[in-house]
């Protein structure tokens, strides 16, 4: 298997696709450094698995991806893919009838990594197998880079041991190995597991056992128990009915004493209403004569209040007139100051003034003979510049020129060399055969024709497919969906079909009505609906008359009176009377709610549901009782019931509860069925055929897949041909095509060369010429403009000096006229000021004139007699209120005596009520028992002896009760369970055996292989000793060198080299020099290459550390191991590069672009 090309794209600074052709065993790499060729050999070993960016020269494995440049935006995706010949088939795997394998890896900047081989995508460990025991992998011997010479020879026992393992071909059984060693752990897990489940299945058993023994000592004592609650449950129904009869007698009398009673308390009532108003009365006398009094105190208060403020006032108004008069007589003092601090303020202004315009005059006089002398300084420096500027430009010019000029010679050196070559190149170039490579053309135009008819037709069924799973998927699916849509209703329909055949006959009532032959007969809930949501209301009235029989005459009954029924049954008797609605104001009866689908229970319902009337919830109920009259009721949605005097709170305590609504819902149910079973029938006919379908295309998919793999590879080996010869023609035509334009543009460059060389000298001496001129002109400049710049520096003193002084007496000006505007501003104000005060104390004047008190004193002097006149009113009112308040205390403690009379009676019948209650629903309960156990009460009857208690029957059942409690938690499915148990502890008996028999099988393997491996990798060991005792010598002209084990057992020893130069008894390999350690390692690489050779070998600049001497040595060694390894070598060295059959330049013209 030998490399013949690899492409990279985007992989570090090859961002263009590149076609690197590997096509003899010695191909030798050159180029400068930095040029990327190291690169070249980090996408092979990227290639091959490399899973460290480390081992790449980089941190992250996203660093591989080319990351841009000056001139080059980054990309998102590397690629690299190595092509190999593999003509002789030493491939290992599937992969060996392949003439041609291509190894691709793809990585993208999102870190998505993908591996092809022959463009099927695999796993990187399929790669890997490929060159299992071969020397190539990520990190195997055939490839050897910068730096790997001296880590191999400094590597550790453990590293160098891999180097041997690749050698000896020992990589797949490792992996094989590994994967018996996994396997052998899940079974020793899952035998494990096994034992763990076989000895807790042992100690249960053990248990179920015991558990078995008690159960059936559980069942004899649960019988007894039985029959005793029986008996007692019959006992306490008959005491409980006899404490009723009596109850209810008491009840009775206790009710007329309490009427009477209660008839005197409303008379007392009446009376005591009465008095209460004339108590108002009184009461509302008394707010009145409270109110007057109120109201002439407040306004008593509000005249004094008033007086009071009056004499605040005036004594307030004669201060503030004090103030006024002091505050006028301080501003005519103010006024006096300022006035002749003004008059001497004006005489400074005019002398301010005077000195500003003196000043202004001498700047003025300065300033007009500046612009002058800045002209003349401004003439002289440009003159200068300018002077400066030709001088620079001229040397410029002579410098350009003059560079000119020699790159012109060179460059003509250059192209006279270049036009030599090629005109050898031109002679030594062949055409290429132009008839086989059409001959090849057109059958390859043949090939691609028919390849990509078959490739579109399996992209049409391949396209198909998909939709074609999913609609078999979907019609599948929708199929089996409708089918247990449609086992759920039939189940549901079922249950509740059979739940209501249930309801008909349980227990003894069945076998009783079957004797009767009333088993088939009409019950009342068949032939009747009620709308949704008062089921539980129409349950709550007829209760358990809802499964009443219908019989042709109801006479018919009284012939079971000697025989009668076990437990409560109606019967009725249909008729073809039409249905009555009972009418109560605008109340809705509940028969307005049923719908008859029997016209035969009609009158029966109107008879049951006489005067039955529904509410919409139970606290209209409660609202609405008091006023129905006797013997209606009231029936909320939730089942409860009201009558005027009492309420009934419902619950589903019947056997009959919910028969109307499954009852509805079984026909619901029935027509939902039919439906659906024709949707069952389509979609199952729908899913048939989208599989028949699906499989059709399945089968011509494979066929087409087939025919196109195999135009393919036929397409691909002609493919082959007919690159190797249109590269050859192609390179060829090319070369000479380039060559000949290359020729005529090196004639052409050179003429005009020629010409440019002579101009640049005619240029050259007229620039030399005109120099000397140039710069005397410069110095005589200067001298002129320094001239006029003294001037001008001290014409501007000058001027800055007279500013300065016109600048201070501005400033002086005014800072006097800032204090003359603001004395100004102070008098007006202090003016303003006195004439503000002499106008507050005038209004205040006229304000004290006006606060006299005499009127509000005469206003007060009345209201104080109102005020003794409505005191002497509210007394009166309060003495007749106490008299009324008197009388009603009397006539209270007269009904408060009448209702303690009455309360003793009251609770009398209410505590008899509740008693009569509690026998009944006792007796009702113990009933109810007696039936839901099943119970025959005239056989127990006949078990009853004449002194038997029930509180002796407790004691019994608390005996049987505590010997069942005593047995402890009870397994009654203990027996089912242990033959369970019996029967799984026998099938894991069997696992664990088979187990343990794989366990043995793959120790066995095991011990097999690592048996294989030791003898191989000793034989292997001794042949490698053998060929580096003779590689050694050939490389250095003399010496030895050896591999010794740093342990006993093969399998685990590490490796050590030992060598010894010519004439050296070193004691350690580190005491070599570079270049020695460098050519021992080469002796160990060749020494491994000789016993399995590897396709093909990468070196990296190995030959860096050696002396021509050695180079040649090691070139020599190079030449005859090329017979069987493929070469490709990097190096800067001229003999190494001699060696090779082919050299590949890498450059880099474009900045960071190989």
């Amino acid at each position: 298997m030998r490399l013949s090309h690899i492409k990279l794209a985007g992989f570090k600074s090859f961002v263009d696709p590149t076609h690197v052709p590997v096509p003899g065993r010695l191909v030798g790499i050159v180029g400068p450094n930095g040029c990327g060729k190291s690169n070249v050999i980090d996408a092979v070993r990227w290639v091959l698995g490399e899973s460290s960016a480390k081992h790449l020269r980089g941190e992250t494995m996203q660093d591989v991806i080319f990351n841009g440049s000056g001139e080059r935006k980054p990309v998102n995706r590397a690629s690299v893919e190595l092509v190999f010949d593999n003509s002789l088939g030493k491939a290992g795997g599937a992969w060996a009838k392949y003439s041609e394998i291509s190894v691709k890896r793809i990585l993208e900047r999102d870190g998505e990594s993908a591996y092809f081989v022959n463009n099927l995508h695999v796993r990187r460990k399929d790669v890997a197998d490929i060159f299992l025991g071969t020397g190539l992998g990520g990190r195997a011997y055939a490839i050897i880079e910068q730096g790997m010479i001296s880590r191999i020879v400094e590597a550790r026992p453990e590293e160098l041991r891999t180097f041997l393992e690749e050698a000896a071909g020992i990589s797949k059984y490792r992996e094989r190995r590994r994967e018996t060693e996994l396997r052998l752990q899940d079974t020793r897990e899952n035998l494990a597991r096994v034992d763990d489940i076989l000895q807790e299945l042992t100690k249960q058993l053990e248990h179920l056992e015991a558990q078995a023994e008690v159960a059936a000592k559980y069942r004899e004592f649960e019988a007894s128990l039985k029959l005793t609650q029986h008996l007692l449950w019959l006992l306490r129904k008959q005491d409980a009915s006899s404490q009723r009869s009596r109850l209810a007698r008491d009840m009775e009398q206790s009710s007329l004493e309490l009427e009477a009673e209660t008839a005197r308390l409303r008379e007392l009532e009446a009376n005591l209403e009465h008095l209460r108003q004339a108590h108002y009365g009184a009461s509302d006398t008394v707010h009145s004569a409270q109110g007057a009094l109120y109201e002439i105190n407040a306004e008593t208060a509000r005249l004094e209040q008033a007086l009071a403020h009056q004499r605040d006032s005036r004594r307030r108004v004669e201060h503030q007139l004090t103030g006024l008069e002091l505050e006028i007589s301080e501003a005519e003092q103010q006024e006096e100051t300022l006035k002749s601090a003004l008059s001497e303020q004006r005489v400074a202004l005019d002398q301010a003034s005077q000195r500003v315009e003196e000043c202004s005059a001498v700047h003025e006089t300065e300033s007009a003979a500046l612009p002058a002398a800045e002209s003349s300084y401004a003439e002289s420096r440009a003159e200068t510049e300018r002077a400066v500027q030709e001088v620079a430009q001229s040397e410029q010019a002579i410098g350009v020129e003059t560079t000119r000029r020699e790159h012109t010679e060179k460059l003509l050196a250059q192209l006279a060399q270049r036009s030599q070559r090629l005109e050898q190149e031109r002679e030594s170039l062949e055409g290429a055969d132009p008839e086989g490579l059409e001959r090849l053309r057109r059958e390859l135009d043949d090939l691609e024709l028919r390849s990509q008819e078959a490739r579109e037709a399996l992209d049409g069924l391949e396209r198909d497919l998909p939709q074609l799973e999913q609609v078999h998927r979907h019609d599948s699916d929708a199929a089996d969906g409708a089918a247990r849509d449609l086992a759920a209703v039939d189940a549901r329909r079922t249950a509740l079909e059979l739940l209501q055949r249930q309801v008909s006959r349980s227990g003894e009532m069945h076998a009783w009505l079957d004797n009767h032959q009333l088993d088939g007969f009409t019950r009342l809930w068949q032939g009747i609906r009620i709308e949704p949501g008062w089921e539980d209301a129409l349950e709550a009235v007829l209760r358990e008359r809802l499964n009443a029989i219908a019989l042709d005459d109801v006479q018919r009954a009284a012939g079971w009176l000697t025989l009668p029924p076990p437990g409560k049954v109606s019967f009725f008797q249909k008729s073809d009377r039409e249905m009555a609605l009972p009418a109560l104001g605008n109340r809705r009866p509940l028969l307005g709610l049923i719908t008859c689908a029997d016209p035969g229970v009609a009158l029966v319902l109107s008879d049951w549901l006489d005067q039955v009337y529904v509410v919409d919830d139970a606290v209209q109920g409660f609202a609405e009782r008091a006023a129905l009259p006797g013997g209606a009721l009231l029936v909320c949605p939730q089942g409860h019931v009201f009558t005027r005097n009492s309420v009934s709170f419902h619950a589903a305590d019947s056997e009959v509860h919910g028969i109307l609504a499954r009852q509805r819902e079984i026909e619901e149910l029935q027509t939902r069925h039919a439906n659906m079973e024709a949707d069952v029938q389509a979609a199952k006919g729908r899913a048939a055929d989208a599989l028949g379908n699906l499989e059709d295309c399945r089968a011509k998919a494979l066929h087409q897949r087939e025919v196109a793999e195999e135009l393919q590879q036929r397409r691909h080996d002609l493919q082959l041909d007919h690159v190797r010869l249109s590269q050859q023609a192609e390179r060829a035509q090319h070369r000479l095509e380039q060559i000949t334009r290359e020729l005529e543009e090196i004639g052409s460059e050179t003429t005009r060369e020629r010409e440019q060389g002579l101009a640049a000298t005619e240029r050259l001496a007229d620039l030399q010429g005109r120099i000397a001129g140039l710069r005397d002109a410069v110095d005589q400049h200067r001298k002129v403009h320094e001239a006029a710049a003294s001037a001008l520096e001290a014409r501007r003193h000058a001027v800055q000096a007279a500013a300065g002084r016109h600048q201070e007496a501005m400033f002086e000006k005014r800072v006097i006229s800032q204090k003359l505007s603001d004395i100004e501003v102070d008098l007006q104000k202090i003016l303003e000021k006195r004439e503000r005060v002499r106008s507050a104390a005038t209004e205040l004047s006229a304000e004290l004139s006006t606060l006299d008190e005499k009127p509000i004193q005469v206003e007060l002097d009345d209201a104080l007699a109102t005020r003794v006149e409505r005191e002497s009113n509210l007394a009166q009112a309060r003495e007749a209120l106490e008299q009324a308040e008197r009388e009603l205390k009397e006539a209270e403690q007269g009904r408060m005596a009448s209702e303690q009379r009455l309360s003793p009676l009251r609770d009398r019948v209410g505590e008899l009520r509740l008693k009569e209650q509690e026998a009944r629903l006792a007796e009702e309960n113990f009933a109810a028992q007696l039936v839901d156990a099943g119970a025959d009460e005239a056989e127990l009857a006949g078990k009853v002896t004449k002194g038997m208690r029930p509180n002796a029957l407790q004691g019994e059942i608390n005996r049987l009760t505590e010997q069942i409690a005593a047995l402890g938690a009870v397994n009654l499915a203990a027996l089912e369970e242990l033959q369970a148990a019996r029967e799984r502890k026998t099938y894991l008996d069997s696992q664990s055996l088979d187990l343990r028999e794989a366990v043995e099988t793959l120790e066995n393997a095991i011990k097999r292989m690592d048996r294989e491996t030791r003898e191989r990798l000793q034989e292997t060991f001794d042949q490698v000793n053998r060929n580096l005792a003779q590689m050694f010598p050939a490389l250095f002209g003399g010496g030895e060198a050896r591999l010794v084990m740093t342990g006993e057992e093969i399998l685990d020893a590490g490796l050590q080299i030992v060598a010894r130069p010519p004439g050296k008894k070193n004691s350690s390999i580190h005491l070599l020099s570079g270049g020695e350690k460098a050519l021992t390692a080469l002796a160990l690489v060749f020494a491994l290459f000789q016993l399995n050779p590897a396709p093909f070998c990468l070196l990296d600049e190995v030959d860096a550390p050696l002396d021509d001497t050695n180079t040649e040595r090691f070139c020599q060694l190079v030449q005859q191991m090329a017979q069987y390894t493929q070469f490709m070598f990097i190096s800067h060295n001229k003999i190494t590069m001699e060696m090779a059959e082919q050299l590949i330049g890498i450059t880099m013209p474009e900045l960071g672009v190989s």
